[in-house]
Formats: structure tokens, sequence, C-alpha cells
């Protein structure tokens, strides 16, 4: 069982994620904004953070920045966004080893890749 930071701002796409990432054995800590996310990311140990590109306060961007550079910490990230501009956001987040999903995405291939992720993220800690 992996613990999962989600951080996004829209109620629906975080209740979706939430429970299907659940219901997959995974624990998960939601939180609305960026900002809030990197003070949990202080305090709690996680395996994985999947964040919204725009967010209130501290947005996408700024977040990953902050935990690969300010905590160093290097956990599997997916960034989700409904931004026209898909490719350059994974080009920006390429240097920082993250996934870029586009929304609407379908939760069965989330999770999926969410798997895929965790374990690749396990063989390269061993």
């Amino acid at each position: 069982m992996a613990t999962i930071l989600l951080a996004e701002d829209d109620c629906h796409t975080i209740r979706i994620m939430s429970l299907w990432l659940s219901r997959h054995g995974h624990r998960v800590i939601e939180t609305r904004n960026g900002t809030a996310a990197l003070e949990l990311l202080r305090v709690n140990a996680v395996d994985m953070l999947i964040s919204d590109v725009n967010m209130p306060g501290l947005d996408g961007i700024g977040l990953v920045e902050a935990v690969r550079q300010d905590l160093g910490l290097d956990i599997p990230i997916i960034i989700l966004s409904s931004r026209c501009d898909q490719i350059a956001l994974a080009d920006r987040f390429a240097e920082f080893g993250v996934d870029v999903f586009p929304k609407p995405f379908v939760p069965s291939r989330l999770i999926t890749d969410v798997e895929h992720l965790l374990g690749s993220a396990v063989q390269n800690a061993e």
C-alpha cells in the first residue's frame, strides 16, 4: 500500500481520484492547493504526488520545483492539466522526471500509470 498525496482544487476530480486510488489499496492524503501540499510533504512520508497544474497559491509548477529542489524528494510525480500546452508542460517537467497527464483523464489508465510508477520507484530504491 502506497501513500499518495493529491493536490487538486477541483472537488469532483479529487473525489474521483481518491476513490479509485483507495479502492486499489492506497492511502490517500488530499489537499486543495500547492502551499498546503508542500506543508504536508514536510511532515508526512509519501510515496507519490499527484497534482494539478493550475491551483490557487502555489501552482503545480512551483510545487514540483519545491519538492525536487527545496525538499530534495525523489518520489514519482504525476501532473494533471487541462491546459492546451501539454507538450510545453511535458518539456518543462522533463528535467524533474515528472509525467504530465491530460484532463479529463481515464481513471483506469491513471491507476495503471500510478502502479507502474510506484513499481519503478521500488525497483530504483533497491
